[in-house]
């Protein structure tokens, strides 16, 4: 069983995937840094040169590729979730945790980065505001939510893990339930 890591750029999933991997004792993998060491090329990079919709596919391959793996905390682009099927494929085999903050600590920890190509533009909040909107019933497919606004990255942490232990217990019982049918 994997937990994958998804939200908006700037809620912390590579941090918090790394620390949560490292709790759990689980190998970690961070889907953007695997595309641009596979495409030898940055994120915004590949934006500029090939555009969104190539990097889109680049994301759908990549994700069936770790979609198999197992014991893998798994941080994700946080546009992964607008294709539909990149969500079907990911639940087979994994937990998917949504960490969100609101705007304007997004807008803090993403200051200064120019690395953000769909964060181009001359009012960034706004942008925030208006992809947060377009994203949210994508991100509300998640099994269970954290807001990293609030909460130290270890604090989210220990959320995630207590979430797990929870749906763990769940499922044991389930399984106990229909092995005495």
């Amino acid at each position: 069983m994997n937990i994958v890591l998804t939200g908006f750029m700037g809620t912390g999933k590579s941090k918090i995937g790394r620390r949560l991997a490292k709790k759990l004792r689980m190998s970690y993998l961070d889907t953007d840094e695997l595309i641009e060491k596979r495409e030898k090329d940055s994120i915004s990079a590949i934006f500029k040169k090939r555009g969104k919709e190539y990097f889109r596919r680049l994301e759908t391959k990549v994700v069936k590729e770790v979609a198999l793996f197992d014991n893998y905390v798994i941080s994700t682009g946080g546009g992964v979730v607008l294709k539909e099927g990149n969500i079907r494929l990911l639940k087979k085999n994994a937990f998917i945790v949504c960490l969100f903050a609101s705007p304007e600590v997004i807008l803090k920890r993403t200051k200064g980065d120019e690395k953000r190509p769909l964060l181009k533009g001359d009012d960034r909040k706004e942008r925030i505001k208006e992809l947060l909107k377009m994203r949210r019933p994508f991100y509300e497919k998640a099994d269970f939510s954290v807001d990293t606004s609030v909460l130290d990255s270890e604090g989210v942490v220990e959320e995630i893990i207590g979430f797990l232990g929870k749906e763990e217990i769940l499922q044991k019982t389930k399984l106990a339930q229909n092995d005495n049918r």
